[in-house]
Formats: structure tokens, sequence, C-alpha cells
């Protein structure tokens, strides 16, 4: 667990849904033998009762096929009810359409866990889900000290939570540490030379795209496993899965501003917010961008949506450069790092039909400026080892 996180007082309470009294069982002891109180619901009804009694459960786990009301039903009871909207759900599934599971993602599900799972895995997924709620719960503390955020940094404080977030993507896929530092660090080069250039970029801007940058891939959290760490190529349906992580981002972030503007309303009763988080509010709607857009091309033929030129916002199209030249020099399970200009040479090729061609002008003219960044701050020996220990 990352160190910057604060623990509870006492241990974690999960609410596991499940009409099978056998399914119960299995849960309940994975969970118990690691130390999560657990408390078991048979039905949807007696979940929505057990979910908003004091102490609130910090995660459920919800079974999605129940006879006497679906757990799609009840994931739309628990995020109607302001006691309950925060809790990250976790759904539980036989059932292996695609569809199912966007639809329950989109209802507000955090994750999908298929079965039958291994416990390693659950509790994997079960760990990441309280992490990431943790840090939404400081972020929501940190909104409701008003006189403490005009008062502290705030751009180190959302620095710090949107790193902190970044990374729990980052500890289940393969890249290594230094890549949210280098891609940020790209994305300011190239739009400081593109100010230059002609693009209407303020100060505050280029701060935000900066600041915003670490969470382009914060979506994968929702890929399962068994796709996101594969050595190999991925399969048609594989890939079809990995490429939600672009929606899954956004949604994730969607919620995030959410949850800010019902606390600038309870707080301000609908009166001017403060500029500290009118900024927050940028930040969000920038990265948001970021995170949906970094894989759409200049010639349409991206995801999640196929958008092409300049539909698709600039701040994805400086981030869709940098991401690429990063991979690409990056050493990865499934391949050795590439030299410096052979990276160069396939972003050049790229101009005006993967990238947009001003992006690819701007890092021609910054290209010694890329190759700096990605040598002052190569990964470290001890991640790559960790990374390539990962992937055995």
């Amino acid at each position: 667990m990352p160190a910057a996180l604060s623990l509870p007082s006492g241990p974690e309470t999960i609410l596991i849904v499940d009409d099978e009294p056998a399914n119960l069982k299995i849960l309940a002891a994975i969970l118990g033998d690691t130390g999560y109180r657990v408390i078991a619901a048979s039905s949807g009804e007696t979940a929505l009762r057990l979910a908003e009694r004091p102490p609130l459960p910090a995660l459920i786990l919800l079974d999605v096929m129940m006879p006497d009301m679906s757990g799609m039903v009840v994931l739309e009871k628990l995020r109607e009810n302001p006691a309950t909207r925060a809790i990250p759900v976790v759904m539980v599934t036989a059932l292996g359409k695609e569809r199912d599971e966007e639809i329950g993602l989109q209802a507000g599900a955090s994750d999908y866990i298929k079965k039958p799972f291994s416990p390693l895995i659950l509790l994997a997924r079960v760990r990441t889900q309280l992490d990431a709620a943790r840090l939404r719960s400081l972020l929501r503390d940190e909104l409701q000290r008003e006189k403490q955020l005009r008062d502290l940094e705030g751009d180190l404080m959302q620095t710090v939570v949107i790193r902190a977030l970044a990374h729990l993507a980052e500890t289940r896929d393969l890249e290594t540490g230094n890549h949210i530092l280098r891609t940020q660090k790209y994305v300011r080069v190239l739009a400081e030379d593109l100010r230059s250039h002609g693009w209407d970029l303020s100060d505050s801007t280029i701060s935000l795209l900066e600041r915003s940058a670490p969470l382009h891939d914060i979506g994968k959290v929702g890929i399962p496993d068994e796709v996101l760490l594969k050595k190999g190529k991925l399969t048609p349906d594989e890939w079809v899965t990995m490429k939600r992580h672009a929606r899954i981002g956004a949604d994730a972030i969607t919620r995030a501003e959410e949850d800010v503007q019902q606390e600038m309303r309870q707080r301000w009763h609908d009166g001017e917010i403060d500029d500290k988080t009118r900024d927050l509010l940028d930040c969000l709607r920038i990265a948001k961008e970021i995170a949906h857009r970094h894989h759409e091309r200049w010639d349409g033929s991206g995801y999640p949506d196929g958008l092409a030129g300049e539909a698709i916002p600039r701040s994805a199209r400086l981030m869709a450069l940098a991401d690429v030249f990063d991979a690409l020099i990056s050493k990865r399970c499934y391949k050795e790092a590439w030299d410096y200009g052979d990276a160069h040479a396939t972003i050049v090729a790229g101009r005006g039909t993967h990238f947009d061609p001003a992006v690819v002008d701007a890092f021609e003219r910054c290209y010694d400026e890329f190759c700096r960044i990605a040598t002052t701050f190569a990964d470290p020996k001890e991640d790559l080892e960790a990374a390539a220990r990962r992937g055995v």
C-alpha cells in the first residue's frame, strides 16, 4: 500500500452480496482471512439496508444475477442514495458479455470481477478500490477545510492527489515510475513551443496541461489483470477490453468533478466558488479530455470514438505524441526499449495520420529537449528489474 495513504483506524468493512450461500462463504473466508471485517447479504433489499447502516462499508462486492432484485438495480439504488453514493461497488458476475460490463461501469460500478476468480486477483482488486476510495476521501476532506484550502499551496495538493491516483494505475500496469514525470515534461515542452508558433495558450493553461497529464491512463485501473499484464499480443476481444480504459478513465474523472461540484454547492449555496476550486475543476476538465481522447488519431482511425483533426482536444493531441514517444523508448515486458532515433522516425512518419502535424513539427523543433528529459529522468535500474519481475 502506498505510504502516502492514511490507514484506517480499524479493519475495513466489506459488504458482500450474493443469493448463493456457498458464494458468500467463499468470499467471507477470503476477505476475513486477510483481516477485513465482512458483513453479508443474500438479497438486494438486505444489501440496501446494510449499506446505509453506520459504520458504512468501505466497499461492496455485488453479485449481478440475483432473483429478487438484480445487482444492476441494487447498484442504481445505491447511487441514488446520498448516504451510499460514494461507496465503491465491484460487480461479481459469471456473465461474459462486454456490453454487460459496459452497462455496469456506466451505471457507477467501480470494477468488474468475473467468476470463477482467483483469490489473489480478488484481493488485489479490492485493495486497489479501497486505496482509490481513500484518495477520494482525502480530496473531499481537503475541500471541507476552506481556510486551509485558501492558505496552503493548492497546486501542490492537487499534484500530490493526481500523482497518487496515477500511480494506482501504474501499480497494475508495467510502466515504471518516471513515465508520469517524463510525459508531463514532454507536454509542457510541446505546449510552450506551440504557443510561440501561434497556439493561444496562457501560462495557466500550460500549467494545467502539465498537472493534468499524469491521469492519462487512470482508466487502466478498470482493466482485468489478464489483459493488462499479458506479455504476448492481445486477441481481438482482449484489445476491445483494453480500449475501454479511455472511457473508464473519463467516467472516473467525471465522478470526481461531480463530487467537487456537489461540495461547492453545499458550501457556497450556489454562490461564487473560490479560485482554488475553480482551478481544480479546470484541472479535472483537462484531465478528462486527456484520459478520454489521447488514443484518438488525427486521421480518425483512433479510439474510443474515431474523432479526427481539430475535433480532438488540443490537450489530447499533445499527450498522444508524448505518450507514444515515451512508450517507444521505454522497456516493457513485451518489448525492448527503442533507440531515440528510431522513436523519432516513427513519430515523424505519423505526421498527419496518427498525430497533429503542428504537434509533430513542435516535436522536431524540441527533439533535443525530449532526449534530455528522457535521459535525465530515465527509469532507475531497480524499477526496471521490478517491472520485469511483475511481467513474469
